[in-house]
């Protein structure tokens, strides 16, 4: 056998294991990501519930008495939830701003949540969102001041955290409102009054675990790192559990 012929028939033998390498290193290739974003992973229904949902928190006089609202919106923010903080007076505006986002499809859950006075807003702007054919999923009035009463709307669950001996009071009742009203007193919580009750950490954990019962439901809220304190054990003695 001449040098050439021996040549020609190495690289016969090696042409299936050549093959072989050049197509597990094509497949290779075909599973890698061809720049940066070019492989992401589909959104999850946890995530897509949290960005559909807008919660809406509204202050009470002067912007100075509810900063306890912006930590709650700090910590909704952080399970991808939108938000907005207004001042009361702005209720209006807002209900328009959220119509709009409800009609456009890019909400599709609606959460109100006011303190004092902007608990006392709640029901005229649950109100004109219903007269805009937008339905509010869940409202939490936070003490809420002077009489209040629910109007004609589409809020399917009203909380009401009242202070019996402070300044809130029940929320009552209108014939045009069909949703469930849940009116709570929570005197007895330790650390609460009127400007600490949006403040506080137990009352904070009550309005975040009903706005991530909605938003979550079933599909597993966000795993958060808790503590159980002496003020959390007491609530739970007067059954505020989530």
């Amino acid at each position: 056998m001449t040098p050439g012929s021996r040549t020609i028939a190495t690289d016969a033998r090696m042409s299936p294991v050549i093959r072989w390498l050049s197509a597990g290193a094509l497949a290779l290739l075909l599973l890698l990501p061809l720049g940066p974003g070019a492989a992401r992973a589909a959104p999850t229904a946890t995530a897509i519930s949290a960005s559909t949902t807008h919660v809406y928190l509204l202050r009470g006089v002067l912007n100075i008495f509810s900063l306890g609202l912006d930590d709650i919106a700090a910590k909704l923010q952080a399970q991808g939830i939108p938000v907005t903080i207004a001042n009361f007076v702005s209720w209006s505006s807002l209900a328009d701003e959220a119509a709009a986002g409800y009609r456009s499809g890019q909400i599709k859950t609606i959460i109100l949540v006011g303190h004092s006075s902007g608990a006392t807003a709640l029901p005229d702007m649950i109100a004109k969102l219903g007269q805009l054919g937008v339905p509010v999923k869940l409202a939490i009035g936070l003490d809420s001041v002077f009489k209040t009463k629910l109007v004609a709307g589409n809020a399917e669950r009203y909380i009401n955290f009242y202070i019996a001996n402070g300044a809130g009071e029940p929320v009552r009742r209108d014939d045009g409102f069909r949703g469930k009203l849940e009116n709570v007193d929570v005197e007895s919580v330790p650390g609460v009054g009127h400007i600490t009750i949006e403040k506080n950490q137990i009352m904070q954990q009550k309005v975040i675990g009903a706005i991530d019962a909605v938003v979550f439901g079933n599909r597993g809220r966000p795993v958060q790192p808790t503590t159980v304190t002496r003020p959390q054990r007491a609530a739970s003695a007067l059954g505020l559990r989530n």
